[in-house]
């Protein structure tokens, strides 16, 4: 009953995000920490992420995790069940562009994304993380966020994965749609709604939302936009505890599915 009183003044909200060692991810993190929650910093790398959560400072705690790895799925849900008895807000930021060597140009990324010759294995590799990673981290969080008082779950997409956007003749970005990476976002939306819906009913919100275009290592540091700019957005739809369900968003608003 204690808990369930618990009082605003005592009741510090917890985040996990993930992939939050650097770029968005790293500044989603960041701004959480700054407003007061305590913020688990998911990173493959657990050195990367250490030191990730030693720049953000002491509300900020690294953990293990590689969303293709059930294993390091299921620790990291064990640790903050036992740390912290439940989660008010998961962030699935980690994702790839491609499966090719650091480096590698958006040009090349995107040739080699093309639906006529893009190797089943890149593929493979990018939806493993991109789509099927969201999936088992935002099962295996879910008996901890339904145990908060205002769960909510972002996904960090792409304006690229917005079929509609990408259908329409005047769409400037046509050229950059292919299977691997801006597919797999299309996906990733698909997820988000199939989650949003069944959870509304329990009152988790569940949205979208793309950084714009960030130059980080995703894209080669050849995007527009500085990740400051980028985790605007996402960061914005994190901290409403008391907004919609089953939006998309970006950096200008609404984006169409």
């Amino acid at each position: 009953m204690e808990n369930q009183i618990e009082s605003s003044t005592n009741y510090q909200s917890v985040a996990l995000v993930t992939g939050a060692n650097q770029g968005v991810g790293f500044q989603i993190a960041k701004a959480l920490a700054a407003n007061g929650y305590k913020v688990y910093v998911g990173s493959r790398n657990l050195g990367n992420g250490e030191k990730a959560a030693a720049e953000i400072g002491a509300n900020a705690q690294a953990i293990q995790l590689d969303v293709t790895q059930q294993s390091t799925i299921s620790a990291a849900a064990e640790r903050i069940e036992k740390e912290q008895g439940r989660l008010d807000l998961l962030v699935n930021n980690a994702g790839i562009a491609h499966a090719g060597k650091p480096g590698r140009t958006l040009e090349d990324a995107t040739e080699a994304g093309r639906a006529t010759n893009a190797s089943l294995d890149e593929v493979r590799t990018v939806w493993e993380t991109n789509v099927f990673g969201v999936i088992s981290v935002t099962q295996a969080m879910l008996p901890l966020l339904r145990k908060s008082r205002a769960a909510r779950i972002v996904n960090v997409s792409s304006a690229l994965g917005s079929l509609t956007w990408i259908s329409d003749p005047a769409c400037w970005a046509k050229e950059h749609f292919g299977v691997v990476y801006a597919a797999s976002k299309t996906a990733l939306n698909a997820i988000t709604m199939a989650f949003a819906l069944e959870l509304e009913k329990e009152n988790i919100k569940v949205n979208a939302v793309s950084p714009g275009f960030t130059a980080t290592a995703l894209n080669n540091f050849q995007g527009t936009d500085t990740v400051e700019e980028g985790s605007r957005e996402p960061v914005r739809v994190a901290l409403e505890t008391d907004g919609p369900t089953a939006t998309f968003t970006g950096p200008t608003g609404p984006l169409p599915w």
